[in-house]
């Protein structure tokens, strides 16, 4: 059965020698690209296109034309080769249209070698776009996959290039361009429309049983695979007899092959087993963090073709009521009633095809999060992960840090790790506030501040477990000490810079001292004089931790702040601020750059953080610690003792 897919969806392919068949109403250019994980090429080479038509595993076109069969070996493309993209361009050269708004959809289809369809795109939404990402065809579990795609560019063919790391694009894109205006006259234009079969018939003689051959299209077929062993020709006679006897006098013209054996349905290729660690990277941590991204990645398309799907299906629903409506015939009777019950029909058929689709790709990444989950470092794992059971202070920092956890609401249960790079390039902000929350709005004021600087001592107490001894410090501001209780593991461990700095002098003091560390750093740094700061200057990561903000901070001390989060940083001062935005209305807009600098993160779950990348509400949980576990207070101890061992 063929795929028709959306865009944002994907299909697991069964083959890897391939046809990707190219329809389209007027005459584009296409080309192909062998890129990196991340879709981009390391050299010109890496680019497939007319006047140059040839790469490993992958033949294009060498003009331009309305219709396309691009040639693809997966098995033959270079083992660095993790993303085959398949890219349209209008050759705006000759007079014709500049926009894809003003031509047919552009249709593509993946085929097998024997012409069966596997997977199909109709690129619909294009406008003011020249050049467009038709396909993607990319590595996943050692399996190839095909996803839809549909990514216009407005800049056309020099920009999609650019986009995908050709170097010199413009340059790239007029090359491309004047091998196709030398080729253009030998386009092959768009077929002729298909005639009703009756005025079909009517334009035919009849047609005996020994003149059943099929008409040969323009483009000569595929070559067809070898049949199954046996007598010689025993298949293929054998069809075509049945294919003439069907098409006897008089009656419709049969377009089987007639040497062609009928090809078999093909069963759907079991999907692959999850395996920890598959992606591509230099060390098991890099495979890991780039496989969770991978899931993340998967997560957000599929849904996104999931909820496009259904848009569509609600649409379609909308416009054939709307037709049968319309009609003053159909308005009453059974005719009226039959046509609504089509459109219904269709429109849960779509639906119900949407769900299977969503359901196998959350069932596969069920079962890779449930082999991968276990197989964590300490830096990406959960609190309850057993690897922290075994937890020894590292000897490097890792490659990131886990944060908490993403879900969304197609499967609530099927968590993504939430991962962010070290060091931090951004703050760190944990709304002790209301906002919009649902689980928030159930919660008093002194509960939910409690919770949110229990989630904030655990981030500050992830950090200080994932550096290595000496490099990671961290600095309490808590004025009106009412964050003692759920600090009490980080000062009960030792492992503070300092006792929690109280009232307006201690937060001044702790200000005061981080800014100017933050100014000799940076003149240090631009003057490239490292070795000219102060003997004994503490060059490690720092985290200030403040509680209860504006309580005790007068406007120099806001002032201090706000430089703290635009400038730390970039030499290594990081905020994590536990406050509640009402609280600071009275600044006005003054300190809005201080939240839109700062990562937002929530005490409870709440589905805050923005995805414009395929336009998800990503729902945030904070890491858990399980009821009654010591696992903090272990981690936290090994952090002390370390400490204590590096200062001798």
């Amino acid at each position: 059965m063929t795929a028709e897919l959306v865009r944002g969806q994907n299909h697991p392919l069964p083959h890897t020698r391939l046809e990707i068949r190219v329809s389209a109403g007027h005459p584009v250019v296409v080309g192909a690209t062998l890129g990196d994980e991340q879709g981009r090429v390391a050299a010109v080479d890496g680019i497939a296109h007319p006047g140059s038509p040839s790469l490993p595993g992958v033949e294009v076109s060498q003009q331009a034309a309305a219709d396309h069969r691009l040639a693809v070996d997966l098995g033959a493309v270079p083992a660095s080769v993790h993303r085959v993209s398949v890219l349209l361009a209008l050759p705006v050269v000759g007079g014709g249209p500049a926009r894809f708004g003003a031509v047919a959809a552009p249709f593509v289809a993946v085929t097998g070698l024997d012409g069966t369809e596997i997977a199909s795109y109709t690129i619909t939404g294009l406008d003011r776009e020249s050049a467009v990402v038709a396909l993607e065809l990319y590595r996943r579990q050692g399996a190839w996959k095909v996803r839809a795609m549909g990514q216009g560019y407005e800049g056309g063919l020099a920009a999609m290039l650019g986009d995908h790391g050709a170097e010199r694009p413009a340059e790239l894109a007029a090359s491309i361009l004047d091998a196709v205006a030398r080729g253009l006259a030998r386009s092959v234009s768009a077929p002729p429309p298909r005639l009703p079969d009756a005025e079909r018939v009517r334009q035919s003689s009849p047609v005996t049983a020994s003149e059943a051959a099929p008409t040969l299209p323009a483009t000569p077929p595929t070559a067809p695979s070898p049949g199954p062993p046996g007598p010689s020709g025993a298949t293929t006679a054998s069809t075509a007899s049945t294919a003439s006897a069907a098409s006897g006098p008089g009656g419709p013209i049969s377009y089987a092959h007639p040497r062609r054996p009928a090809a078999a349905p093909e069963a759907r290729p079991a999907p692959p087993v999850p395996v920890a660690g598959d992606a591509a990277g230099w060390s098991m941590d890099e495979r890991l963090y780039n496989q969770v991204w991978g899931m993340f990645e998967d997560l957000a398309r599929a849904t996104a073709a999931y909820r496009s799907a259904c848009d569509f299906a609600e649409s379609r629903l909308d416009q054939e009521l709307d037709r049968a409506l319309s009609d003053p015939r159909s308005r009453i009777g059974g005719a009226g009633d039959a046509a609504r019950e089509a459109a219904r029909a269709k429109h849960d058929e779509l639906t119900a095809r949407a769900q299977e689709a969503l359901d196998r790709d959350l069932a596969q990444l069920a079962a890779e999060s449930e082999v991968v989950e276990p197989a964590l470092p300490a830096a990406f794992a959960r609190w309850d992960n057993p690897v922290w059971h075994a937890y020894r202070v590292p000897m490097e920092v890792p490659l990131a840090v886990r944060l908490g956890d993403l879900h969304l609401p197609e499967r609530t249960d099927l968590r993504i790790p939430m991962l962010v790079r070290l060091p931090l390039e951004r703050g760190l902000w944990v709304d002790s506030g209301r906002g919009r929350s649902e689980a928030a709005g159930l919660l008093d004021g002194a509960e939910l501040r409690r919770l949110a600087m229990d989630a904030a001592v655990a981030h500050a107490a992830r950090l200080l477990a994932v550096y290595p001894s000496g490099e990671f410090a961290v600095h309490v501001v808590d004025p009106a000490g009412s964050g003692a209780a759920s600090l009490a593991p980080l000062v009960e461990a030792g492992v503070l810079a300092g006792p929690p700095a109280a009232g307006p002098a201690g937060v001044s003091a702790v200000l005061a001292r981080l800014t100017e560390r933050v100014d000799l750093l940076q003149m240090a740094l631009r003057a490239d004089a490292a070795d000219a700061l102060p003997p004994g200057m503490d060059t490690a990561e720092q985290l200030l931790i403040v509680h209860d903000f504006p309580h005790g901070f007068d406007d120099r001390a806001v002032t201090r702040l706000r430089y703290l989060a635009d400038e730390g940083p970039a030499v290594g001062v990081h905020l994590l601020m536990v406050a509640d935005r009402e609280d600071a209305s009275a600044y006005g807009p003054v300190l809005d750059p201080l939240w839109r600098s700062l990562l937002r993160l929530t005490p409870v779950a709440d589905d805050h953080l923005a995805d414009p990348w395929v336009g998800h509400a990503w729902t945030y949980e904070p890491p858990q610690l399980p009821p009654g576990s010591q696992v903090l207070r272990h981690v936290l101890t090994q952090v002390a003792d370390a400490r204590r061992q590096w200062g001798r």
